[in-house]
């Protein structure tokens, strides 16, 4: 007597398979989705979740319409329409208080200065710059180390809590 699988046991072992399949491209889906969802609220998590020696960098050019992510120095995507030329970086100065930052310096790679209109970096040990960033009437808090990004609905606001933090060291 032979022994075989019949019909039904065959038809059910590939629906099982077409839904293991469906699940787990779904699942392939969205990761590739939240990784390319990178907003100011999410950056210093998204930059700090590539795999680099030395630091991960976005860097938007002229008018920020696109910016690029470099690991170690190389390109390795492109991100369009994230920012726009109102964007802007201010650093905290203890004796005068949050006061725009200075646009960095870049050339590119047939050693051509471009116009940087952001740009924002994360070193091997996740430590990013230290900047509050304007964009969209909200103010974007990156100066703590291992805490998320604080955003504040104005720079009022930042100077408030960024005081109150000084206040709670000095005690």
């Amino acid at each position: 007597m032979k022994k075989a699988f019949s019909l039904i046991e065959l038809l059910i072992v590939i629906v099982i398979i077409g839904v293991v399949y469906t699940l787990a491209i779904g699942q392939f889906q969205k990761i590739g989705e939240e990784s390319s969802n990178i907003t100011l609220e999410n950056l210093k998590e998204k930059l700090q979740s590539f795999k680099q020696k030395k630091s991960v960098k976005l860097l938007c050019l002229d008018d920020c319409s696109s910016c690029d992510i470099f690991v170690d120095g190389e390109k390795t995507k492109t991100i369009e329409d994230f920012l726009d030329k109102n964007v802007k970086a201010y650093r905290y100065e203890l004796s005068y208080g949050f006061i725009e930052a200075e646009k960095e310096v870049y050339f590119n790679t047939e050693n051509v200065e471009e116009n940087v209109c952001f740009s924002y970096e994360v070193d091997k040990s996740g430590v990013g710059n230290q900047v509050l960033v304007e964009f969209k009437n909200k103010f974007y808090d990156f100066s703590t180390y291992l805490g998320k990004t604080a955003v504040y609905a104005s720079m009022q606001d930042a100077v408030q809590a960024r005081e109150n933090l000084l206040r709670e060291v000095m005690k």
